[in-house]
């Protein structure tokens, strides 16, 4: 029987531990996130970045040829590269419609939210919260969208619909908070406004997301692997920085206007 008790012992210890390993971990995540560092990087996954693009425009940046160049020029040359990285995995399917018609963009016609490709890249306010054991809340400035990421293990309901921002369940590895998504409904990936670069996706789309404070603690890394067979060859891989920003508060949004003309064709 002692033995027994032991092992119980050592089991609620070590359940103990864990439980207070996750909670130390959120704390470091918590709270408000905003604009990224002023740094060249930074600068450049402010919205969305891979490797392609910070890559190359590292190698710009290296090149004495390149000092008089302003830096938006270097920037815009480095976004080539990375949008052709990205456009080569697409697939057929969803090169029929890329890049996507601003013309028909639900979130630029009628204010709406986007999907969660987009959300999860806007500029601006991103807040993290921890809500006990069982849930984290993220919050974004840009419509204010809201999203929840279970920690308890949970599926998602067999019955749920697709929605625009999915299904999230998250765990911690270490101090990296790791949320995998799915039940997202179809909707346009990528930024045309900014980036020129927007695909549609269906609703097969999974994105795993990894998120990790740098060392200094100034800022907050976004990780994010996309898989759609629908739309993608093989899944790809995007980044976002944001700064550390505990003085930013989320308003309540209301400045988005709907545009009264536009033309078909055009990306901006």
């Amino acid at each position: 029987m002692k033995r027994a008790s032991n092992a119980l012992i050592l089991t609620l210890i070590i359940l103990v531990a864990a439980s207070a390993s996750a909670q130390s971990s959120a704390s470091k995540l918590d709270g408000m996130w905003s604009d990224p560092p002023a740094t060249a990087v930074g600068t450049f996954c402010a919205m969305l970045c891979n490797d392609a693009g910070t890559e190359r425009l590292n190698a710009l940046l290296d090149d004495p040829k390149n000092d008089a160049r302003p830096f938006a020029d270097l920037q815009n040359e480095a976004r080539k590269d990375q949008v052709e990285f990205i456009r080569q995995r697409l697939t057929d399917a969803a090169l029929k419609t890329y890049p996507v018609d601003q013309a028909g963009n639900p979130s630029f016609l009628r204010c709406e939210p986007p999907g969660l490709a987009q959300q999860m890249f806007m500029p601006h306010q991103f807040e993290i919260r921890t809500r006990g054991k069982e849930r984290i809340e993220l919050r974004y400035g840009e419509w204010e969208a809201r999203r929840t990421v279970y920690l308890d293990g949970r599926n998602r309901p067999a019955n749920q619909p697709p929605s625009k921002m999915g299904f999230s369940v998250g765990r911690w590895d270490g101090d990296t908070l790791v949320v995998e998504t799915s039940g997202i409904a179809p909707a346009i990936a990528g930024w045309p406004q900014v980036l020129a670069f927007s695909s549609l996706h269906s609703d097969q789309l999974r994105i795993t997301e990894r998120y990790v404070r740098s060392t200094d603690g100034k800022a907050l890394m976004l990780t994010a692997t996309a898989e759609d067979h629908w739309s993608l060859r093989e899944p790809i891989v995007l980044k976002k920085i944001w700064r550390w920003a505990p003085e930013s508060k989320i308003a309540p949004y209301k400045d988005c206007q709907r545009p009264t003309e536009f033309s078909k064709g055009v990306q901006r």
